[in-house]
């Protein structure tokens, strides 16, 4: 399919073609686009935000889903997990504590390999690292993190600061003062899909100002389809946590220069952080709290009109069948709202699904995590694209999106 662009018309008839050719579009990208449940394309697509439609934003929006998508049921679990952490009682048995546990198990061992007359040598990867100094870094970074943990959804307008302006740092960008508040021009957020391999974008991903990659995935051999281009990797901390014990790929999955921003599924996982960042030449970044819980929020709100929608059911019934502790948005929709806060205009490749393409374009990976609603995500991706100002929480605190495109 051909890309779908948007613009603003300026005049009266403008404004009428604008209405018309919204409704047509909408139409149109209902229809004929099950298989891979976000939007289509067309050459031109006009994005409606004059006040005639604009008037059901709010007001369409059921208070019961708003209210209920303010509850975080797995909170007070995690906040015993850092009181544990921070305390250091925590039982080492336990998995969520794994990582921890392994650091000081691997701190003993250090100790005795660096007695006089040891005849092991220590690998240079956790020279690098610093290990010595991690558990220091990891409290104060933890503690940090929990103290921060509110909602607070006028956290878009400080994306800028907390992001882009480490990586034009990193990247030599713009004035060195860097007191502008200029975003990226362009960005492609690259989903994993297996839809990718059915059309050859990589040139077309690879012209945009800054190229988001999610989770590690694989980019050689696969450079037609996804392109070559890094300019952020954005991570969940499982992976993170993985790639800090293999040697060859010890925190730079992408290579050490290449930065990466990551959000915390476990506070233990702190741990990595601080092994990784001591070892980092680009920036090493942890995803805000109060963005967390913004994107939770969201995550949660699409799930459960979702599911009202298609049971026809209360809202109150939706954690009969959703783990609601467990529940959790996916990397790649806290990719696409990163991307919201720092760019212009926002290009999604390889977000949505196909009965005949792989959950992830570089595994066998069939099956769906259970821990997230796609179905809900990808709702909430078509109203960035034809309805943003029914998006909850982001327009009252007076964000405003910018222009979304997405691809098949």
């Amino acid at each position: 399919m051909a890309m779908r662009k948007f613009f603003r018309a300026n005049g009266g008839v403008a404004l009428l073609l604008v209405a018309i050719g919204a409704l047509l579009g909408y139409r149109a990208a209902i229809t004929g686009y099950a298989d891979s449940s976000i939007v289509p394309h067309r050459d031109l697509r006009i994005r409606y935000e004059f006040a005639a439609i604009a008037e059901e934003s709010t007001l369409s929006r059921n208070s019961t889903l708003i209210r209920l998508a303010a509850v975080n049921d797995g909170e007070p679990d995690l906040r015993k997990e850092i009181e544990l952490l921070v305390d250091g009682t925590f039982p080492s048995s336990d998995p969520r504590f794994r990582s921890v546990a392994d650091y000081r198990r691997l701190s003993f061992i250090l100790d005795r390999l660096q007695r006089p007359g040891s005849r092991f040598r220590i690998p240079q990867s956790l020279h690098h690292a610093k290990i010595r100094n991690v558990y220091p870094e990891f409290r104060l970074r933890l503690r940090d993190w929990a103290q921060r943990r509110r909602f607070r959804p006028g956290v878009m307008s400080e994306l800028i600061d907390l992001v882009k302006r480490p990586l034009d740092r990193h990247y030599s960008l713009g004035s060195l003062d860097f007191s502008s508040r200029t975003r990226y021009r362009t960005c492609s957020v690259v989903g994993n899909s297996g839809i990718l391999m059915n059309n050859e974008r990589g040139a077309l991903i690879d012209r945009h100002d800054l190229v988001i990659r999610l989770n590690n995935a694989r980019i050689v051999g696969y450079e037609k389809n996804v392109g070559s281009k890094t300019g952020l990797a954005f991570v969940n901390s499982h992976i993170l946590n993985l790639c800090s014990r293999r040697e060859n790929c010890f925190c730079h999955p992408y290579g050490e220069r290449v930065p990466i921003i990551m959000y915390i599924c476990q506070p233990a996982h702190f741990v990595d952080f601080a092994i990784c960042n001591g070892s980092h030449r680009a920036p090493l970044l942890v995803t805000d709290p109060r963005f967390d819980l913004l994107c939770q929020r969201i995550a949660k709100y699409y799930s459960l009109k979702g599911f009202v929608e298609k049971t026809g059911k209360t809202a109150e019934e939706w954690e009969k069948v959703r783990d609601a502790k467990a529940f959790h948005y996916s990397s790649g929709m806290q990719a696409v709202v990163l991307a919201l806060g720092i760019c212009d205009e926002v290009s999604l490749f390889g977000f949505g699904k196909s009965a005949v393409a792989r959950h992830h374009y570089h595994t066998n990976q069939k099956a769906e995590l259970n821990l997230h609603d796609y179905e809900a995500e990808y709702a909430f991706y078509r109203d960035l694209i034809l309805k943003p100002q029914v998006v909850p929480f982001l327009s009252e605190s007076g964000f405003r999106i910018p222009v979304v495109v997405a691809y098949d």
